[in-house]
Order: structure tokens, then C-alpha cells, then sequence
């Protein structure tokens, strides 16, 4: 009995591993809205709303101005974030990276 329940275990959680993976690739394909790019006046202009939003006194401001107002900054920082031209890299990536390059030099 003992030798017959690791292997049956072993076979049922294959199978709902396999039923489960397969499931994941048969999806529908998720359409991606191309990113708009701002120009760098229009930038500068965002990061001066920013800073007059900042400079506001929130305490006399109303639920619903307050809330306006934090949509407005999460919209602008997001259209910024989708304008940084950058590259960024994980901290597991940068050790494979450097784990490599011990390795072949």
C-alpha cells in the first residue's frame, strides 16, 4: 500500500498541473493599445501641474476636490512613466548577468 500511494499522488497532481498549463495557453490574445509619447513641452507641462498641486493646501480643499485632484497626479504620472526612456533590470536578472560574465571571463 505504501508503495502505491507516492506514485498515485505523483500522477494526480500531474495531471491537474497539465489540465491547468494547458488551459493557460488556450486563452484569447489580449489586445495592447499602442503607447503615446508626449512631446517635451508637454512634459514640463505636467511636471508644473505636479508641483502646483503639491504647493496646494489640502486641508481647504473639499472630499471631491481632493479626490479629483489625486486622479489628475495619478494620470500624469503615469503618462510621465510611460515617457522615460529607460531600461530597467531586475535584481535576479543583473545576478545571472554578472554570475555569466564571472563564468566566461
Amino acid at each position: 500500500m505504501k508503495n502505491l500511494f507516492k506514485p498515485t499522488l505523483l500522477v494526480i497532481l500531474m495531471t491537474f498541473t497539465l489540465a491547468t498549463t494547458t488551459q493557460a495557453f488556450s486563452t484569447v490574445p489580449v489586445k495592447i493599445n499602442p503607447i503615446e509619447r508626449t512631446s517635451e513641452a508637454e512634459s514640463q507641462k505636467m511636471i508644473n501641474r505636479l508641483n502646483e498641486i503639491k504647493a496646494m493646501e489640502p486641508s481647504s480643499l473639499t472630499r471631491r476636490q481632493k479626490r479629483e485632484l489625486r486622479k489628475e497626479v495619478k494620470t500624469i504620472e503615469r503618462n510621465l512613466h510611460t515617457n522615460s526612456s529607460g531600461v530597467y533590470i531586475s535584481v535576479g536578472a543583473a545576478i545571472i548577468i554578472v554570475l555569466l560574465l564571472i563564468l566566461l571571463f
